[in-house]
């Protein structure tokens, strides 16, 4: 085995432990800024003005002052004007006071980022700094981190997905490809000029905007098999339904200071519903109530009960001859993924068992699974079986299934015959048998999220809410994640803009299909190639403390094949 050297370090007199800082952005760190999941404390205490003890500072955090970090270095220790410079780089010195539970997803990053600057690292490693951020957040962020390369205080290193693009600061990069192999590497401006089998992949990288461009003229579906124009469908029954909603702690309000123009007449706090039929997505600067609004639809807000909320036509509390709605009941009509989710999600269960959950009150107790149910949780395993099980060496029975032809001259003797062939190949679940042996904890990151991403789907719930549910996520895994959101097994994927209907839907044996009439789809993300093609309203939530009103739209098609709507929504 190969081992890493380094020269730099040896000539200072440096070890790597001290000298090298690494800060990563995923949903095991993400719940506290300072990397780790403080699992004991009460999930909904963000959402209250009272303090948690764990509710330490800013000025605590960088400082060492936390009783999760009793190890830390005192006050004789501390450089002042480390801090001092620190928090200007970062813009952080307003926020020194404040809560670190109550900071924005952007100013977490920053202040993890000033953490680690605060030991005077030679080398900095950021992994996914820009995952999750919303673009006025990127830019800001991206600005901070320049000076920081340009100062080479510290070395800079970060890793990049491709629709992250690569900022003009960058002056080297490495590229590697989906098995880890390096494809390129050297000074950007050489890796332009490149020419040979990755020269296409790395201009697309490189050149990321106007790749999309130019990928979104020729393309006539999207990835996920929607036309550049398509309508949305009619909206049925309400789901969801806030009828001037406002939420504060004290003096503070975090959603719903403004007024708002409705039916003609202007009205105070959010008014805003969602319908059967809709695909809603909900964007919005960090910090400016996507998390509080969610929360209340979710029903883990404490102000859910007070509030003017009906979910499914009815109150949490019950009112004069009509009863109020449970969690349970709740629970039951909506599929929920979110880094949120997978932070706490029972890790120790098998991949089966975590999909079966989705028809259960909670993940560890026992789901009520009738024969469809079990049909649903088989159908997700067998469509993902190659990504779940990427061990597996032969082709799986789906695999089999595709890259079998049917004669068109016999039609039906052939299709018969690969019924019979599928049928045996899946013969009591022996395909399936990785899938109730394989614990969630082992599977990658990317994989994880899948997991979580087909619970929220595989039980057809009246509402399913994607926070954040892709970011993160292996590309390809991505992109066949959207096309069975939205067709199910009909489409086995979209090859140069032309959906391919799966032999499945030929021999008329699909089981999960994709997003009905009657279900509702939410929509939260900061990444616009996360957003399934099938969106097509859209409400922007205003920077908090503005007191302007939340601006609502419509698309015309998916954002892939529309990407102005992304500067729409923006407001840009």
């Amino acid at each position: 085995m190969a081992r890493a050297s380094y020269p730099h370090l040896a000539d200072i007199s440096q070890s790597p432990h001290h000298a090298i800082k690494y800060v990563g952005f995923d949903a095991e760190r993400g719940s506290t800024v300072g990397g780790t999941s403080v699992r004991g404390a009460y999930l909904s205490a963000r959402y209250e003005s009272r303090r948690e003890e764990t509710d330490f500072t800013v000025h605590d955090y960088l400082t060492g002052h936390t009783e999760l970090n009793a190890l830390e270095r005192d006050d004789s220790q501390l450089d002042k004007r480390a801090l001092d410079v620190i928090t200007e780089q970062l813009n952080l010195r307003s926020l020194l006071s404040m809560p670190v539970a109550n900071l924005s997803n952007g100013q977490t990053r920053r202040a993890r980022i000033a953490k680690a600057l605060m030991v005077q690292p030679e080398v900095l490693l950021l992994d996914g700094p820009f995952m999750g951020l919303d673009p006025n957040t990127l830019k800001t962020l991206s600005r901070v981190l320049m000076g920081l390369a340009e100062r080479q205080q510290p070395r800079l290193i970060m890793s990049l997905r491709p629709e992250d693009g690569v900022p003009d600061w960058v002056s080297h990069l490495v590229v590697i490809d989906e098995k880890l192999r390096i494809i390129a590497q050297g000074a950007k401006h050489d890796l332009l000029k490149a020419d040979g089998a990755h020269a296409s992949t790395l201009r697309s990288i490189l050149g990321a905007a106007d790749y999309s461009q130019q990928a979104s003229s020729r393309a006539q579906v999207s990835r996920d098999g929607f036309a550049k124009q398509s309508l949305p469908l009619p909206p049925g029954e309400a789901l969801v339904e806030m009828r001037g909603v406002k939420v504060s702690y004290g003096d503070k309000t975090v959603l719903g200071d403004w007024q708002q123009p409705l039916n003609g007449e202007m009205q105070s706090s959010l008014w805003w519903s969602l319908h059967r039929g809709q695909r809603c997505g909900i964007f919005g600067p960090n910090g400016s109530g996507k998390t509080t609004m969610l929360s209340l639809i979710t029903s883990d807000h404490p102000q859910t009960y007070s509030l003017p909320i009906q979910l499914f036509g009815r109150s949490r509390l019950p009112g004069p001859g009509e009863p109020g709605i449970s969690l349970f009941d709740i629970q039951r009509r909506m599929g929920h993924s979110s880094p949120e989710v997978h932070a706490f999600f029972p890790k120790q269960l098998t991949i089966s068992r975590a999909l079966e959950s989705a028809w259960a009150d909670a993940p560890l107790a026992r789901p009520t699974l009738t024969p469809e149910a079990k049909r649903k949780v088989k159908a997700c395993l067998r469509w993902f079986a190659r990504e779940l099980n990427p061990g597996q060496k032969q082709p799986t029975a789906l695999e089999t299934l595709q890259a079998a032809s049917l004669d068109h001259t016999t039609v039906e003797k052939s299709a018969n015959a690969l019924t019979d062939i599928y049928k045996e190949l899946t013969a009591n679940d022996a395909d399936l048998a990785w899938a109730t042996s394989m614990i969630v904890r082992d599977l990658s990151f990317s994989n994880q999220r899948l997991v979580l991403f087909l619970r929220a789907i595989v039980a057809s719930p009246d509402l399913i809410i994607l926070d954040e549910a892709l970011s993160g996520i292996d590309e390809t895994i991505r992109d066949k994640a959207l096309l069975f959101l939205s067709q199910g097994e009909k489409v086995s994927r979209v090859k140069d803009g032309v959906a391919e209907e799966s032999k499945l839907a030929q021999l008329n044996m699909t089981v999960m299909d994709g997003l009905s009439h009657e279900q509702a789809l939410l929509v939260i993300s900061h990444s616009k190639e996360d957003v399934p093609g099938c969106v097509r309203e859209w409400i922007c939530l205003p920077e908090p403390g503005e007191g302007m009103a939340p601006r609502v739209g419509k698309l015309p098609g998916p954002l892939e094949l529309n990407p102005q709507g992304w500067d729409n929504i923006w407001g840009r």
